[in-house]
């Protein structure tokens, strides 16, 4: 809850954010192609797809946001 209501208000106040949520429940493939061992995990992509950042536990919003600044 703590980490939807981060990128949330990251969306709010950057709406180029996009934000996708993975269920690694039902994606086990996908999360084990992304390295996701534990959750939450936010991860950051530029738009070629490179990771920027990754998080394990809740970032912060000033994280989010500069992650959000590096991926442009």
């Amino acid at each position: 809850m703590q980490t939807r209501a981060v990128l949330a208000e990251a969306a709010r106040l950057a709406p180029r954010i996009v934000v996708t949520e993975l269920d690694v429940a039902r994606h086990a493939e996908r999360a084990e192609q992304d390295s996701i061992r534990s959750t939450p995990t936010v991860i950051v992509s530029a738009a070629n797809g490179d990771e920027v950042f990754r998080a394990e536990g809740v970032p912060t919003l000033a994280q989010v946001l500069a992650a959000a600044a590096k991926a442009l």
